[in-house]
């Protein structure tokens, strides 16, 4: 259909990111394709079922920037705004903390069984999370110069991220900064004195890194998670909308999207990207390819290192990938018990730094940070220290004991659990790269880590979507403003391009 086609892009990976760009570029009148390999798209956000009952494999919830969802239209292809729901943090003794951003008064009762202090220093804490996070946001939608060249054009703009950092005031202001390479447990201990409190927190800081409660940067991971959820609890109304919303859009605004349609490489001829080759031997030429998929997939499997620097290669090479986690989904017959909302299994900071001690050396913690919602009677276990490369044995041996640990360790919880149960999936980090093409089973495209962030994500040098290949743009996760769900990376990437060939 599309072979004598003509195409000004054409976009790899029909993952969020890929479809915001695609989105971004078609409203302005490109012609644009976008190529997803598996038969459906948006990637991390296309949702599955059990018999009859639909859930999100890979994330509880999401939600795309506002201006992203007011630029493109996205509630008029039906994108509703995901409800605040209650974080739960799920103790040995039974009792319950829930932190409810909805319900302030709620959650500073439920905070005063553990301290009278935490409960009255609450809402200072929320507000100055939700300046940083502002703030955070502001940061990602700063285009980030390839230093240590940084033209007049590129200083502007960290100019004026300098002045929204000032305008936060001296006080906060350092705070943030501060925050950026603390570790969760100095940053929370530095508001609160409650055990439960602190780890409830930290949890957020390390979810869907290979991170301990201990790590350095993971106050940045904090601030980051906090504004891509809203808070610390995912939003109610799942993830596949967000997919299904922006493919309704890329249709309307004149987009074409081809799924079960593998990319085999990137063609480029004189160090230009000329367009694409299909697993089945089909060439589609553009005068502009972008790539969704994470930067290692990109450069040295769809392009290859012989088209590329020697230096370069060895630095793509050195991207911190490191996935360490499992998904493990129950279909139950509904008498679960659990209750709605994003419920977290991080009693103290010690048990989330030996979970992560665990995943360190290659092994499943056997008491491992968890973090639940359910869906109706599905019931998805996000199992953290889960890691790609195990020690001692493989994932196709240890599959079962990722089930096992998950499900006994929930049910210490919720008793009625096990009976309930009808069927289960588990997604491990090598199924994530095999079904999801995510490379070490790494959802971020590489870590958000303190020499991977900014001007320095996904490299050194090779932070304005750009690569050594005239014409081949980043726009997926492993980019700066990516990581998670928002569609930050993705819009980055359009409009860089749009505002170059104006």
């Amino acid at each position: 259909m599309s072979a004598n086609k003509q195409y000004d892009t054409i976009i790899v990976g029909a993952g969020h990111n890929g479809l915001v760009a695609a989105n971004y570029l078609a409203k302005a009148g490109r012609k644009v394709l976008v190529l997803e390999r598996r038969d459906r798209a948006g990637g991390q956000l296309a949702g599955e079922a059990f018999d009859g009952a639909a859930f999100d494999p890979l994330h509880a919830g999401g939600q795309l920037r506002p201006d992203i969802v007011r630029d493109l239209d996205l509630a008029k292809h039906g994108l509703a705004t995901g409800k605040p729901a209650p974080y739960v943090s799920l103790l040995p003794d039974g009792r319950r903390l829930v932190l409810d951003t909805a319900n302030e008064a709620a959650t500073r009762e439920s905070i005063r069984q553990f301290s009278a202090n935490d409960a009255q220093r609450w809402p200072e804490f929320v507000a100055f999370m939700d300046r940083a996070a502002a703030f955070l946001d502001a940061a990602y939608r700063t285009p980030m110069p390839r230093l240590p060249h940084v033209t007049l054009a590129e200083g502007w703009p960290l100019a004026k991220l300098a002045w929204t950092l000032r305008r936060l005031g001296g006080k906060d202001m350092f705070r943030v900064i501060r925050m950026m390479s603390m570790s969760t447990v100095e940053f929370t201990e530095e508001w609160f004195e409650s055990e439960e409190l602190k780890a409830a927190i930290a949890a957020v800081g390390i979810h869907g890194f290979t991170l301990g409660s201990m790590s350095a940067g993971t106050g940045y991971t904090l601030m980051h998670n906090w504004l891509n959820r809203g808070g610390l609890a995912h939003r109610a109304g799942g993830s596949a909308q967000i997919a299904n919303a922006l493919v309704a859009a890329l249709k309307a605004n004149g987009g074409e999207l081809r799924t079960a349609t593998g990319v085999k490489r990137i063609l480029v001829e004189r160090s230009r990207a000329a367009g694409v080759q299909l697993e089945n031997g089909e060439e589609i030429r553009a005068a502009n390819v972008f790539s969704a998929a994470d930067p290692r997939n990109t450069l040295l499997k769809l392009v290859g290192a012989p088209e590329l620097p020697t230096e370069f290669v060895w630095h793509v090479q050195s991207i911190k990938m490191r996935g360490s986690l499992a998904k493990v989904h129950l279909r139950t017959d509904g008498s679960h018990g659990i209750p709605a909302g994003t419920l977290a299994l991080a009693p103290t900071l010690k048990y989330l730094e030996r979970a992560f001690d665990a995943a360190k050396y290659g092994e499943l913690a056997q008491k491992p940070y968890l973090e639940v919602t359910t869906a109706g009677d599905v019931v998805s276990i996000h199992m953290q220290s889960a890691p790609y490369k195990l020690r001692g044995t493989n994932w196709n041996d240890a599959h079962a004991e990722v089930e096992r640990i998950a499900i006994e360790t929930l049910a210490e919880q919720f008793p009625s659990l096990k009976s309930s149960i009808r069927e289960v999936r588990t997604l491990t980090p090598v199924d994530l790269e095999r079904e999801y093409a995510l490379t070490e089973g790494d959802l971020n495209h590489g870590q958000l880590i303190l020499d991977q962030m900014f001007f320095m994500r996904p490299l050194p040098g090779w932070s304005n979507h750009a690569t050594p290949i005239d014409g081949l743009y980043l726009c997926g996760n492993g980019v700066h403003g990516g990581a998670g769900i928002s569609g930050a990376a993705g819009r980055n990437a359009a409009t860089k391009v749009l505002a170059e060939k104006a």
